[in-house]
């Protein structure tokens, strides 16, 4: 447990984590190729935050859901979908959250993606993890 530093010596439990929640369609043991994408940009993510993260005493912990093809058709928005710290990546950074065709995994529903100003992400970059993480804890990247 890490305890305040200011000279108060009030004992206040500054220690935090940062969980990050990943969902995405796994049907028949398969994803799509954006979802596969974003777990390789996901992945990079987390080795950066934890080579910031760790030195300031914030453990990253990253849990990958998996939604079913039935829950998928229900909410198709709700794959390849990113919380931090139960914050949607998406509101985190002011993006909208968008949609387009993907594959055949996904079939005639259409997948998540995130606008950012003028820019359309099928594949969240870990850049784009990464800056929103930051903001989720407040911290200046």
């Amino acid at each position: 447990m890490n305890k305040c530093n200011c000279q108060c010596d009030c004992n206040k439990n500054t220690e935090k984590n940062l969980t990050i929640v990943w969902r995405r369609l796994i049907s028949e043991g398969s994803t799509c190729p954006r979802c596969g994408s974003t777990e390789d940009e996901l992945d990079k993510a987390v080795i950066q935050l934890k080579e910031k993260l760790d030195p300031l005493g914030i453990e990253v912990v990253l849990q990958k859901e998996e939604i079913t093809l039935e829950e998928f058709k229900k909410d198709p928005l709700k794959s390849n979908q990113i919380l931090l710290n139960g914050q949607l990546l998406d509101d985190v950074i002011n993006a909208k959250t968008g949609e387009s065709q993907c594959c055949d995994v996904c079939g005639d529903e259409k997948c998540r993606t995130v606008e950012v100003g003028d820019r359309s992400y099928e594949t969240i970059p870990s850049k784009l993890i990464v800056e929103a993480s930051f903001k989720a804890l407040e911290l200046n990247s």
